[in-house]
């Protein structure tokens, strides 16, 4: 009897780039020109939201090819979440103002988030894990990952380019980490030049990718340092967004 080959990190990567450009390049055509896609950055350059959804599929894509279906989900649900809060968000900041608002009857969209994002990543972590505490510390890492990433989504390839520095390393424990890195690849230049951006669907949604590949390589103590640093970053949201808006 024949073994069946898993797919490894070249066609992990490729399925992520491709259907991520295939995604990037019909939203591109599609929204041209529509104020609805359209946001200003931080220059006050306006630059579209068409990267978000892409990397969004693309990485999910990715996991599926992997072989890493509850990733996928997790990806998904993330950039769904974010998407959400790119149309209907406001300006409050921080986990202690959304959960204010929500204490009050207001479900606000950083709440949909927070609650949504932290579900997902808590049923993708039970999936991939056996043990009861693994499968909480891995919901962690995911959920974690996905805020992590958008706390440092402040600049232009800010968090794209911090995937990859994060997800390259991680090709040598899983071809997981494949789907990140390729969606985020395709739309890394264009980020970099302002004509696009993550917003908080891209953002959340490698976030989210690339937590689901650091519970696919990682043991217990692996996972404990992670969602450890991960739970720092969290409280420490302000001062990590503050490092991340200062000049590279």
């Amino acid at each position: 009897m024949l073994a069946t080959r898993k797919p490894g990190r070249a066609a992990t990567c490729a399925v992520a780039v491709a259907v991520t450009r295939v995604v990037y390049g019909a939203l591109k055509a599609r929204t041209k020109g529509s104020a609805r896609w359209e946001r200003s950055n931080y220059a006050g350059r306006t630059v579209d939201l068409c990267a978000g959804p892409a990397v969004t599929a693309g990485a999910a894509a990715g996991a599926l090819v992997a072989g890493a279906p509850a990733a996928a989900f997790a990806v998904l649900v993330a950039g769904a979440c974010g998407a959400y809060d790119d149309v209907a968000g406001d300006d409050r900041r921080g986990f202690g103002a959304h959960l204010g608002a929500l204490r009050s009857g207001e479900v606000t969209s950083g709440a949909v988030k927070l609650i949504g994002i932290g579900a997902a990543g808590l049923l993708a972590g039970a999936v991939m894990e056996e043990r009861p505490l693994d499968k909480v510390l891995a919901g962690v890492v995911i959920a974690g990952a996905a805020h992590a990433v958008n706390l440092v989504d402040v600049g232009p390839g800010r968090a794209s380019l911090g995937v990859l520095g994060l997800g390259l390393p991680g090709l040598l424990q899983g071809p997981l980490a494949a789907a990140p890195v390729g969606a985020a690849v395709v739309v890394t230049p264009d980020d970099l030049g302002e004509s696009t951006m993550l917003g908080d669907a891209g953002a959340h949604a490698l976030g989210a990718a690339l937590g689901a590949a650091v519970v696919a390589g990682n043991g217990r103590a692996g996972l404990l340092a992670h969602a450890a640093a991960l739970t720092v970053a969290a409280v420490c949201g302000d001062r990590v967004t503050e490092l991340a808006r200062s000049p590279m």
